[in-house]
């Protein structure tokens, strides 16, 4: 399905509920699958987390090895990883999509393997698809290189607390993504398991039941950025409410709320966990430097935002996003050049200039990724611009393009040339 978007008005003060965090959501899940008296309320309802509740309960015996297709959720391929390796005397094949074994996983597999693990990979080594025999994992030592993606450290933290001897995590270099390590680890604690994180090195102990516990997920800040670029790209007093998000919230993407003020837009959090984000003034600088190390997820809505604004930014600390549903600084690149941008990336930042006009009527190509298709839809408060494929929100923002339409967009479906 392609869409034509464009605005017909703004609403100047709308209410939305955004769904619980896919990635609180999807870590929890799997927290659940080990610990079945955790309950939780809010969680994310996106494909992704569905593909974690489905393969969580895929129905297994030690006679029968399922066949367990992840599709495009990175998440569930990391994670999963870890949790079939643990399952003593079951067996899985782990599979995905044909970008998904495009998607290293050598790093993750070597660690769990090391820790003696049984995993090898059925076709091409060191990528998906893997065949996973679960055993008991007594070994409780094992290194990674610190800039590797956060996925791969969080899925061994996650079943650590079920390992006879708990972990023993040391990342060796400059660390990627400390944010996300830590929202594992704040999980980790909520359900009473003890951690700690010095220097460089992660100890997890071992802890076999929890106590009964139920656990509200907060609104996914990731989602919430779209938002922001709408308020962003708005006329003053523009301002919508969102629920229900946390002030001291454990998600990376909660850098938001700061960055968004270098583009006029206030935050203002209120007693029921929801929040108002407003344009208070069109005037800022017309050039910003952002290193997004902590909270890459973010980076492609801040692009476009800046092109929107016709403002010049320099963007560092995305190398992950080379190995996402699609190489995102490329996707980007090619994408924002057809809008009139002049753009450049190498392999861990994004360069671009000050843009004076958007082209109209473009259709952007989404790559069969989630966040180039919400992204780029907040230009349309600009020109009209054809979303191609718009239904890959489904990811992570099922809701999207109805809410969407309460803020004043019209959608239609476009043909394909």
């Amino acid at each position: 399905m392609n869409l034509l978007l464009h605005s017909q008005f703004t609403i100047h003060n709308s209410q939305l509920k955004l769904m619980g965090s896919k990635s609180e959501t999807n870590r929890l899940l799997l927290l659940q699958a080990l610990y079945p008296n955790l309950l939780l309320e809010n969680p994310s309802t996106s494909d992704d987390s569905e593909v974690m509740i489905k393969a969580l309960h895929s129905p297994f015996t030690i006679h029968h090895s399922p066949l367990i297709d992840v599709h495009h959720a990175g998440t569930a391929m990391r994670f999963l990883t870890a949790y079939f390796a643990i399952q003593e005397g079951f067996e899985v094949c782990l599979t995905g999509s044909s970008r998904m074994k495009e998607r290293p996983i050598q790093i993750l597999v070597d660690a769990l393997n090391e820790l003696g693990a049984e995993i090898s990979y059925p076709e091409k080594d060191g990528f998906p698809p893997l065949k996973i025999k679960g055993k008991k994992l007594t070994k409780s030592k094992v290194s990674l290189p610190a800039n590797v993606s956060s996925q791969y450290i969080s899925a061994l933290l996650l079943i650590a607390p079920k390992l006879e001897n708990g972990l023993e995590l040391i990342l060796e270099g400059e660390i990627t993504s400390v944010s996300y390590i830590n929202m594992t680890l704040a999980l980790l604690n909520e359900m009473g398991i003890e951690t700690s994180f010095i220097e460089n090195k992660i100890i997890v102990k071992p802890q076999f039941t929890i106590r009964n516990s139920q656990y509200t997920i907060e609104s996914d800040w990731s989602s919430a950025s779209y938002w922001y670029s709408n308020i962003a790209l708005s006329e003053i007093g523009t301002q919508i409410t969102l629920s229900s998000f946390k002030e001291n919230s454990i998600q990376g993407d909660f850098a938001l709320v700061e960055i968004y003020k270098n583009f006029g837009v206030e935050t203002v959090f209120h007693d029921n966990h929801s929040i108002t984000i407003s344009k208070v003034t069109n005037k800022f600088q017309k050039s910003f430097n952002f290193n997004l190390q902590s909270s890459p997820d973010i980076a492609q809505t801040i692009a476009v935002t800046c092109f929107g604004l016709g403002i010049s930014c320099h963007l560092k600390g995305l190398r992950t996003l080379k190995i996402k549903e699609t190489d995102r600084l490329e996707a980007l690149r090619i994408e924002l050049t057809k809008l009139g941008a002049i753009i450049s990336v190498s392999n861990d930042s994004l360069t671009l200039e000050k843009s004076e006009n958007v082209n109209a009527n473009i259709r952007i190509s989404t790559y069969q990724d989630h966040r180039m298709a919400m992204a780029f839809a907040p230009l349309a408060l600009k020109v009209p611009i054809v979303i191609e494929n718009a239904e890959v929100v489904s990811k992570s923002y099922p809701t999207f393009w109805e809410d969407f339409k309460q803020f004043g967009f019209l959608l239609e479906e476009n043909e394909s040339d």
